[in-house]
């Protein structure tokens, strides 16, 4: 019998996803170390919030989603990034797109092709909704991402 899935912990796996794929653009840290760190130091952590350089405390998540979601998108990167530029507008190149929208893409697309457990409306709409936190492009994710659901699922 499997477990049931606590959506929370879901939702928190992939904004932390999303920071780490961000995270690992800006630095050029591999992802066991960036899985590692959230997972010993953000999530569920209580963090001085006035100690010099204190970052964001994640709540619970589903950690092992987490480093899937990393690990797959690290190991996938080139067919998803070939993925999401098919569905880009004519001319435009991946790296015109702003990091943390490019992180969001990269991890929605790698779920839409190798969750298909997880509803096609489901990713969808969460990386929409934790988008918001960090940009207004929450239409142009939500379009992107719809158009990848149609090449690599049966929609």
């Amino acid at each position: 019998m499997s477990t049931p899935v606590n959506v929370e912990h879901r939702s928190t796996a992939r904004l932390a996803a999303v920071q780490a794929l961000y995270q690992m653009e800006l630095s050029g840290v591999g992802a066991d170390a960036v899985v590692a760190e959230f997972v010993d130091h953000r999530f569920e952590r209580v963090i001085d919030p006035d100690a010099e350089g204190a970052q964001g405390v994640l709540p619970a998540a589903d950690e092992a989603f987490f480093a899937e979601i990393v690990r797959g998108v690290v190991a996938e990167q080139a067919e998803i990034d070939r993925a999401i530029v098919k569905r880009l507008a004519s001319g435009w190149k991946l790296e015109r797109l702003d990091a943390t929208v490019r992180a969001a893409l990269r991890a929605g697309a790698w779920e839409l092709s190798h969750r298909p457990d997880v509803p096609t409306e489901v990713v969808i709409d969460q990386y929409v909704e934790l988008s918001k936190g960090f940009t207004d492009e929450g239409g142009f994710i939500n379009a992107a991402l719809d158009r990848i659901a149609r090449d690599v699922r049966a929609v």
